[in-house]
């Protein structure tokens, strides 16, 4: 049963390294980071953006969302799409983390 979650793990990261390869680094507001490095940091906030069982955000994702910034967040919000990510939910983390960012754009 391990080895299906590892499969898992590496299938995910393998699709996050592709869909870095085809995104042009970019920077919004004070954010310096690039998009892949943005989505990396907030690795231990997958489970709180899950689309159908997401629990509550942990300290560690708390901790880096506190980090990352309302701009680079934002810059993920509004960045590709990201497979098993609701981005609906990804806005919702600065509040249930109790950080005072202000709401991102949404752009379609």
């Amino acid at each position: 049963m391990k080895a299906v979650g590892t499969t898992k793990l590496v299938a995910v990261l393998v699709t996050l390294a592709i869909m870095a390869s085809m995104v042009k680094p970019g920077t919004a507001q004070g954010c310096g980071s690039t998009f892949f490095s943005s989505l990396v940091q907030l690795i231990p906030c997958r489970p709180a953006v899950t689309p159908f069982s997401p629990i509550p955000p942990s300290e560690s994702c708390c901790n880096a969302v506190r980090t990352l910034g309302q701009a680079c967040l934002c810059v993920l919000v509004n960045g590709p799409p990201i497979s098993g990510v609701d981005r609906n939910m990804a806005m919702q983390l600065p509040s249930k983390c109790t950080t005072n960012f202000a709401p991102c754009d949404i752009r379609k």
